[in-house]
């Protein structure tokens, strides 16, 4: 196996936007994870079917809503074109977006078993020894929750670097502004690069290796 400049750029791309969707989903899924197992309202279960949804439904569906959502046309389109000059349609942003909402489901549910590991008596006990909501999050729910947390972090981030059908659409397949492994892998097969092909795609097993092995020994307590 050979590497030359275009696949590690292509490599390196995907790992940028991979990193940037991991960010997006590790806040957003955080918060929306302490949101649902805090909250029993209708709105908690709202938000609980909205976050699903992208479990359900072709990729494809998920890339034409955000290039309806961002399209230069639309209204938040048009805001961002006014604000940064520039659409962010066929940009490694919107394929780090694309990424985001595919693996947001993941990550919230793997966050949600984590946090099911810490119970109301636990937080009760922490108040009765006068620690304050930011205390017991910080000291409490951090610590008990870490393993779980970090392969919820991990899987969202292999997740991203495999994500193809909602960047294809929403982001192009466009050499060095968002092609990623998945793109590229496709584009060698679609033009009979067989050879350029099995390289990205040893690269693309080898991550996923990797992605199994670690969530493996996060979760056997190993590390």
């Amino acid at each position: 196996m050979s590497l030359g400049i275009i696949e590690i750029n292509i490599i390196l791309l995907s790992l940028k936007i991979a990193f940037f969707s991991t960010l997006i989903t590790t806040i957003f899924g955080f918060l929306i994870a302490f949101y649902l197992e805090k909250s029993q309202s209708w709105i908690s279960f709202l938000v609980d079917v909205l976050v699903s949804l992208p479990l359900l439904m072709p990729p494809v569906i998920i890339g034409y809503a955000l290039l309806w959502i961002f399209s230069p046309l639309s209204p938040i389109g048009t805001v961002i074109e006014n604000l940064f000059g520039n659409s962010i349609v066929f940009t490694w942003v919107a394929a780090s977006l694309a990424a985001a909402i595919v693996s947001l489901p993941l990550v919230v549910n793997m966050f949600r078993v984590s946090l099911l590991n810490i119970g109301p008596e636990l937080e009760n006990s922490a108040k009765t020894l006068g620690l304050s909501n930011i205390q017991i999050f910080l000291f409490i729910i951090i610590p008990v929750a870490k393993k779980g947390l970090i392969a919820g972090i991990m899987l969202g981030f292999f997740r991203s670097l495999a994500e193809f059908g909602a960047t294809i659409i929403v982001a192009g397949n466009i050499p060095g502004i968002s092609q990623t492994l998945p793109l590229a892998i496709f584009t060698r097969i679609s033009s009979g690069d067989d050879s350029g092909a099995l390289n990205l795609i040893i690269i693309s097993v080898t991550l996923g290796v990797i992605s199994i092995t670690i969530n493996k020994l996060i979760l056997s307590k190993k590390v």
